[in-house]
């Protein structure tokens, strides 16, 4: 062959993107298992090492070289610079095909969606083989429960590769598992067409999510330790490990319940955005909690921005993994927020919202992940104005305990005349206070904070104006709200009016707004400035303003018909950092210890005092009336009472 052909072919060959060294990658073990924890990545024989060098992450392994999942640089290896190397990655998540590992020297490009630079994967060294889970895609994974609108089920929720026919088996503690109910589950799936804007709908973001199965175990005893597992055959690789919950018991008198917003997902690698990894401590420390709790049932509650995907499909697989540990075993519950549906187009944007809703916040998911991953009660929907299914789990409430929850979405119509205001003030209006003392709402974007977040502000003002009249006529006592990434508490608050400044009280008539989105991510803008501090003009924070921190964490809500206290707890050290305890109108101070008493209560003491003393004057009043009135009446027929020994 003449040296130019074979110049050519050269030339040709690195177009490609082949490699032409000897450098070889390795990925082991090549099948998981439910119990691998990682996988090994190793190269050598790489000439003139780079830092700039990179491993790509790949899934499905025939995705073109641009279309990563993630990638992780070669120089985290400490013998990188010998050409040679290894680098371990935590388990990942099945996504119901093998994954591949490709090597690039380096090169940088600027990403579409974020203006962030990326690698450009054109200078490809090695590929390695593929590893794959045993069974890919036949075995459940995903799992999470649910309440629905009975209270005596349990929806349980979970992913498999086929729509093909799964179930969900259950029993109650003590019972052979020979003898559990089994019930079939129905699978739902969405498509790349449904997708709404860019990545999601295109090949960068779009995977295939698997088929969502959905069962429901019905007939629960209240307040019982239920074993479940979901799946199909004969073979341990078709179901489940084995989970379990405690079932729902309306009249139970006491509530408990971990609540928190803006979560999002923590990768193993580096991908199109900074994934939160303090996610995984939220997760760790709640983990902690419900274990300590044994067989009293509690409630999750994750106010919005979810996993932030983001248009990233496979993002969504890690968060459910991520999970899984609590979700498998305590029902979790959510609501929409502008990460989930947030794209150009979305039908409902009026004048007052040309600048809120205007952003590619889902990217391009326009809420069906979200729609189609999770089912809440109720049957809420909107449509999406396109080919998609309707946006749902937008609205919807439940009681647990002594705690009526209700739910609301931010990014859909919520004024006066709306599905939604409706649906709120006629839930709100029939609510049994005499079995559910304590309102808990809950939404995405807040409708106070300090956070100097303008853009939203013609938003708060809408819900101020359309909403905040409900919740003081119908007595709402707590309004939780995420999308600003940081935990912030007010007071009772009625048209920006604090009502109670303290931290113990009975309701005054307004529900105390507190701002829990300090889960996991951590884009945040600054506090808003204050013009009677320029020098200093974070702190002091204003005075409807009970407490204000930056740290990541979570909250902890127990209730008793009599009192309601939620606690922040810190990541930082798992430990309680801030405390309002909320009485109800209804309590009993006579049976209420002293030093759990709101501000305003009469010590126990104090009290059988002032009442033993109001008797004596109130006898000795009437005596002195009575005698009066008798002796000026009754005197000429008054005769002396005969003795009964006579």
């Amino acid at each position: 062959m003449p040296p130019s052909a074979l110049l050519f072919l050269l030339i040709a060959h690195l177009a490609a993107g082949e490699p032409t060294s000897t450098t070889t990658l390795t990925a082991t073990p090549s099948t998981l298992t439910k119990s691998d924890h990682a996988i090994t990545l190793g190269w050598s024989d790489l000439p003139d090492p780079s830092p700039l060098d990179y491993v790509a992450v790949y899934s499905p392994p025939s995705s073109g070289d641009l279309n990563y999942l993630g990638f992780l640089f070669l120089n985290s290896s400490a013998s990188w610079a010998t050409g040679a190397g290894s680098l371990t990655l935590p388990r990942l998540p099945d996504l119901r095909a093998p994954y591949q590992f490709r090597l690039f020297r380096g090169g940088r490009r600027v990403d579409q969606q974020d203006g962030d630079t990326l690698p450009d994967a054109s200078h490809r060294a090695a590929v390695s083989g593929n590893v794959a889970y045993e069974g890919s895609g036949a075995r459940p994974a995903q799992l999470h429960l649910a309440f629905t609108d009975e209270v005596d089920e349990m929806r349980v929720l979970f992913v498999c590769g086929d729509g093909g026919g799964r179930f969900v088996r259950y029993g109650p503690a003590g019972r052979r598992e020979e003898e559990w109910e089994e019930v079939p589950a129905e699978a739902r799936t969405y498509e790349q067409r449904h997708m709404c804007d860019y990545p999601a709908n295109d090949s960068v973001g779009w995977r295939h999510p698997g088929f969502v199965f959905d069962g429901v175990m019905k007939g629960l005893q209240p307040g019982t330790r239920y074993f479940y597992k979901v799946g199909s055959g004969n073979d341990s690789g078709g179901w489940s490990e084995t989970h379990s919950f405690i079932s729902r018991d309306i009249e139970a008198n006491e509530t408990i319940a971990f609540l928190f917003g803006d979560l999002g997902t923590y990768v193993p690698y580096n991908t199109y955005f900074r994934t939160p990894q303090e996610s995984l401590s939220t997760v760790k420390w709640i983990l902690r909690d419900l274990q300590a709790l044994k067989d009293k049932p509690a409630v999750i509650s994750h106010i919005g921005d979810i996993s932030y995907a983001k248009g990233y499909a496979w993002l969504w697989d890690h968060f459910f993994e991520q999970i899984e540990p609590i979700a498998a075993n305590t029902p979790y519950h959510v609501c929409i927020g502008n990460h989930e549906y947030d794209w150009p187009s979305q039908p409902w944007k009026p004048s007052w919202a040309a600048n809120i809703y205007n952003g590619k916040d889902s990217g391009g998911e326009c809420g069906v992940p979200y729609s189609i991953k999770f089912r809440m009660p109720g049957n809420s929907s909107f449509p999406t104005g396109t080919s998609a299914p309707d946006t749902q789990n937008l609205y919807y409430s439940f009681d647990a305990g002594v705690v009526h929850f209700v739910y609301m979405s931010t990014e859909t119509n919520f004024t006066q005349g709306s599905d939604q205001y409706k649906y709120i003030k006629a839930d709100l209006e029939r609510v049994n206070r005499s079995r559910t003392p304590f309102i808990v709402f809950q939404g995405h974007r807040p409708m106070y904070t300090s956070s100097n977040e303008v853009r939203d502000t013609a938003h708060r003002e809408q819900m101020i104006q359309h909403l905040e009249p409900l919740f003081v006529k119908h007595g709402v006592t707590l309004a939780l709200w995420g999308h600003i990434h940081s935990y912030e508490r007010f007071c009772p608050m009625k048209n920006y009016q604090c009502l109670n400044t303290s931290s113990s009280f009975v309701y005054p008539g307004a529900p105390a707004h507190v701002v829990i989105g300090m889960a996991g991510q951590d884009h945040q803008p600054s506090w808003e400035p204050r013009p009677d501090h320029p020098k200093d003009p974070i702190f002091p924070q204003p005075q409807r303003s009970m407490y204000r921190s930056r740290e990541f964490g979570y909250t902890k809500l127990m209730a008793t018909r009599e009192k309601l206290t939620l606690t922040y707890i810190g990541n930082h050290d798992g430990q309680v950092h801030d405390v309002v305890e909320i009485f109800s109108r209804q309590v009993n101070t006579d049976s209420t210890p002293d030093e759990h008493k709101p501000v305003g209560a009469m010590p126990k003491k104090l009290t059988y005092m002032v009442i033993a003393g109001c008797v004596m004057v109130a006898m000795l009043l009437g005596f002195m009336a009575g005698f009066a009135v008798r002796r000026k009446t009754d005197s000429a027929r008054w005769t002396p009472v005969k003795d009964e020994e006579s």
